[in-house]
């Protein structure tokens, strides 16, 4: 083993608090930048529409790098992988804030998207590892702490612009703290244990796209990113206009949503141990949907805000559970194994976030801006059969050649 391994078997350790640096960083990365977009579309003189095709270049870079990540996590490492990205991210922020046209803007933001991507899969990679290692489950709660990241990256945008920060200046600070702490925290990331056992033919010999499983769970992230890009981009402009709410007050529907999800995945590890993986996506599902619909079918503001509140509350378990249960899905005879089926599952979710969006848009233009949302309702409930369709393929795979690890068991689909 060429790691450091410095966990407990009941997690407390510098291993799990590594990762649950990553999750931060990479959620305090993407949170910083995001609120100074009216100061760079100040600075590079972008219209609406050179905007919003320099802002694709975010997404755009984060599907580029997770169909990558996984092979490179397999080849280096999750470690490394991980610290690379998360420093060449925290470099590349500062020229954000130098950029001077949407051309240029576009092509920092797809970069910077690329890095963040790979940071993403890699950090998502060593999580899986944690879990095996440990034998808890803790994807929850490193979910919980990307979440909480966002929203500190984000208050420190609003303080940063509050006092008149120019983005260069703010974005310089920001990549002073993260690329620091990355490389303060890489050499606790845990990574796998090699064995040299040869791979055996079976699940986790196969390439994640011919396994049916996998592209149901990968629905399942879909479906999950498609709600919370639209929560993101449309609650606001839902509550000004449907419900006749302030600007500022009509933002704070988002921030409800966010709090509820990370609170909630806070307690993701009792809840995934009490429950199981299948019923927190089957009973989040449920919750998440039925919640989304009362917030744009019910015409009360109060409502909205609780409607919205109570999404992110069933939305919460729909990543963190389905990163774990593909990583599962993809472990060898030799322990390791996963960063496929991880890198998998990132690349499917991230389409959601890329056309989320703008599906919301075209329904609301040809619609109603409430038939859009509810029809987003409607993506959140199908993640209940979804995971029960993924149960019955995860049932029909052939079994590892030796006894899999109490975590599939327990926390699969099946």
């Amino acid at each position: 083993m060429t790691g450091i391994r410095p966990d407990r078997a009941d997690g407390r350790g510098p291993g799990t608090v590594a990762v649950l640096g990553a999750f931060v960083l990479n959620g305090a990365l993407l949170g910083s930048w995001a609120p100074r977009v009216p100061a760079l579309a100040e600075r590079t003189g972008a219209g609406e529409g050179a905007l919003g095709l320099s802002l694709l270049g975010t997404s755009a870079g984060m599907i580029t790098a997770a169909l990558l990540a996984g092979r490179l996590c397999a080849a280096f490492g999750a470690r490394v992988v991980m610290t690379v990205s998360g420093v060449a991210a925290s470099a590349v922020l500062p020229a954000l804030g130098l950029a001077r046209s949407p051309v240029t803007l576009g092509l920092l933001l797809l970069v910077l998207g690329c890095m963040v991507g790979a940071m993403d899969v890699a950090m998502n990679v060593a999580g899986v590892t944690a879990v095996r290692r440990t034998g808890r489950a803790l994807m929850p709660l490193f979910h919980a702490a990307f979440s909480l990241g966002t929203l500190a990256g984000s208050v420190g945008a609003a303080v940063a612009a509050g006092q008149g920060l120019p983005p260069s200046r703010h974005f310089a600070l920001v990549a002073v703290f993260c690329g620091g702490v990355t490389l303060g925290i890489a050499r606790w990331i845990p990574v796998e244990e090699r064995l040299k056992v040869p791979a055996a033919g079976g699940r986790a010999g196969r390439a994640p796209s011919r396994r049916p499983a996998l592209w149901l769970l990968g629905g399942v992230a879909l479906c999950a990113s498609v709600a919370e890009g639209a929560t993101a981009d449309w609650s606001a402009l839902f509550g000004v206009r449907e419900r006749g709410l302030g600007e500022a007050t009509g933002a704070l529907i988002y921030s409800c949503f966010s709090l509820t999800m990370a609170c909630t995945r806070l307690c993701g590890e009792a809840v995934q141990r009490r429950w199981g993986a299948p019923r927190m996506l089957v009973g989040g599902a449920a919750i998440g949907g039925l919640g989304l619909a009362a917030a744009v079918v019910v015409p009360s503001p109060a409502l909205t805000f609780a409607g919205f509140a109570v999404a992110g509350a069933g939305l919460a378990y729909a990543s963190p559970v389905v990163m774990e249960l593909s990583g599962a899905a993809g472990r060898r005879a030799d322990g390791g194994g996963g960063e496929r089926e991880v890198a998998f599952a990132t690349t499917i979710a991230y389409s959601g976030f890329l056309l989320g969006p703008p599906m919301v848009g075209g329904i609301a233009e040809l619609t109603s801006l409430p038939l859009a949302l509810g029809a987003v309702a409607v993506l959140v409930l199908l993640i209940a059969p979804l995971t029960l369709a993924a149960g019955t393929f995860h049932r029909g795979e052939q079994p590892p050649a030796h006894p899999a690890p109490a975590e599939v068991p327990r926390h699969g689909p099946g």
